[in-house]
């Protein structure tokens, strides 16, 4: 854990001086300096942001992700801006996913008709698997 320490006189001699807004107060004893330690922020495991980006760039929406992952959708948009992500902008395609165990993947794949979709790609979440599938459009003849 890192040692927090006087901003004024970089002594690490503290005592906790109560809670303002929230976050906890200090102050330091050789120089009386009372301050507050910003928040530190949620820090979130990079394999579920990569993960999310991942099914952003497959066409999953945001609310989809959060659904999926359990992450704000809003940190998902941050992310994607953050490292300038654009979403392929193929209209003909659609994508469906499922969550699935290993067995009901795997009985999913026995399926004779599985392969008849435009095309699919399988990524771990955890101890299951998500199958993402792209159904093409059908184009309306005039």
């Amino acid at each position: 854990m890192k040692q927090i320490a006087c901003p004024k006189c970089n002594s690490e001699e503290l005592i906790k001086s109560g809670v303002v807004k929230g976050r906890q107060r200090f102050r330091c004893k050789p120089c009386g300096f009372s301050f507050t330690v910003l928040k530190q922020g949620k820090s979130i495991d990079p394999y579920y942001v990569i993960k999310a980006l991942q099914l952003y760039i497959e066409g999953v929406t945001y609310r989809e992700i959060e659904r999926i992952l359990g992450i704000s959708h809003v940190s998902v948009m941050n992310w994607v801006k953050k490292y300038g992500l654009k979403a392929p902008e193929n209209n003909n395609y659609h994508p469906t996913y499922q969550v699935l165990t290993h067995t009901e993947m795997m009985a999913l794949f026995a399926e004779k008709d599985f392969l008849q979709s435009a095309g699919c790609m399988i990524t771990e979440l955890g101890d299951k698997f998500m199958l993402i599938k792209w159904e093409r459009f059908k184009k309306n003849s005039l």
